[in-house]
């Protein structure tokens, strides 16, 4: 789990506890005690039917843990590869009840896991080669932000901000609220008791906005729902007056937009969808013996 922090695996272990909450309610999984026999013994397999970019094998193996001692789990790849329709990506051995009442739990994980993972690896290949970072947003599913940005991780991205408070994102309703000076809102939030360290970004949806905030220097300047001739425009006027100055695009990046928004020369592109549309992987759990 080297790539699992312990924050990531406590979140796992929070929504674990719930999911089987949910699915066994208080009395179990009535199909499978009535007709598994405790003592029936089995082997069954992960398999990746639609191939993709593999995320969640962490959060599996603990959701089968949960199920006590009478389960093992083996893994066959390892979370960030890519596989093909088709692969094997882990076992589960031991109790068949056990197995049966892991099953969707686990599934459930490694699914959606991978299919965030397998989104944002189709948006991290398209600008291969291109100094630019793919970037996840704060669109996430509630309960489910670590999991997702460790996905996201996995599949080639790299994370944004995890939430509002380890780092400052000024938008245009934060800077209405400060008489509309853009400067002032920056220098505000960097006084601010407990800010120190950290980085300061400022959302822009004009280039007269932009010549606003640039002689504020902060670390990143967001340029929202610009076409390619303002992205460039905007990174030469970054290049004349704050080089250090990173800037970030968002808003209109999909698949086939993604690859001439990183050739205008920003350094980040922020993507809503590598979470909020990631469709499951389809994986299924197959009894072998």
């Amino acid at each position: 789990m080297a790539n699992f922090t312990s924050e990531e695996q406590t979140a796992a272990r929070k929504l674990i506890v719930l999911a089987y909450d949910e699915d066994l309610g208080t009395t179990g999984d009535r199909t499978t005690l009535a007709l598994i026999p405790e003592a029936t013994t089995a082997t069954a397999a992960f398999v990746s039917r639609s191939g993709g970019t593999i995320a969640g094998l962490p959060v599996a193996a603990l959701a089968i843990a949960a199920r006590g001692p009478k389960l093992q789990f083996q893994t066959f790849v390892t979370d960030g590869d890519l596989v093909a329709p088709g692969t094997c990506i882990a076992h589960v051995s031991g109790s068949l009840r056990d197995i049966l009442i892991a099953e969707r739990t686990a599934l459930n994980f490694l699914q959606r896991m991978t299919g965030v993972a397998t989104q944002t690896h189709r948006y991290t290949s398209l600008v291969h080669g291109l100094d630019v970072a793919i970037l996840d947003t704060r669109k996430t599913t509630p309960g489910w932000r670590l999991l997702e940005k460790y996905a996201v991780r996995m599949g080639g991205g790299t994370n944004h901000r995890i939430g509002l408070y380890d780092a400052i994102l000024i938008k245009d309703n934060h800077i209405a609220g400060v008489v509309g000076d853009v400067r002032k809102a920056v220098e505000l939030a960097r006084a601010y008791p407990g800010n120190a360290g950290l980085s300061v970004e400022v959302e822009v949806d004009t280039l007269e906005q932009l010549e606003w905030v640039l002689p504020a220097k902060p670390e990143i300047v967001l340029l929202d729902n610009m076409s390619l001739e303002q992205l460039r425009f905007a990174v030469a006027r970054r290049n004349a007056v704050a080089p250090a100055t990173k800037l970030e695009a968002s808003g209109g990046v999909n698949l086939t937009t993604v690859r001439g928004i990183a050739e205008t020369g920003v350094e980040r592109i922020s993507v809503g969808a590598l979470t909020h549309s990631a469709m499951a992987a389809d994986i299924a759990l197959d009894y072998l013996s």
